[in-house]
């Protein structure tokens, strides 16, 4: 059986370049991410450049919120990239939520590739106020 391998402009086979890919789509990076906490619940904010709602995976699995993502930033085939800082465009992160947390009610919102989660605490973990008698 004999294989067509072409060379790409960069001396990489084209072969090769493919395995690169491929290890790279199995790559993802992790996104910075900020956990703000107040009595009613947890809101999360994850920094998610050029995702697009189309392109978001939330799920939420008993008590793991799973965060998948890719970016929209597509780069034209005929343009070479001389120094790249980042090169992937798939995200992802995991987070063990509390049972304290109501996974049930979960809002997100995504604006100006930041994703805004807001996660309400559960009726059991609120705050409440016990009455008193008076015998």
């Amino acid at each position: 059986m004999s294989h067509d391998i072409q060379t790409t402009p960069a001396g990489e086979t084209t072969e090769r370049a493919g395995q690169r890919r491929s290890r790279y789509s199995e790559a993802a990076l992790t996104p910075p991410v900020d956990v703000i906490e107040d009595k009613d619940g947890i809101t999360l904010y994850a920094d998610l450049p050029g995702v697009s709602r189309e392109k978001l995976n939330l799920q939420v699995e008993a008590a793991t919120l799973t965060i998948e993502a890719e970016s929209d930033l597509a780069v034209s085939e005929a343009l070479r990239s001389s120094h790249t800082e980042v090169g992937l465009g798939r995200f992802r992160r995991v987070f063990t939520l509390s049972k304290e947390l109501d996974t049930q009610n979960v809002a997100a919102e995504l604006a100006h590739g930041v994703l805004k989660l807001r996660i309400p605490k559960a009726a059991h973990a609120q705050a409440r106020k016990i009455d008193i008698r008076v015998a």
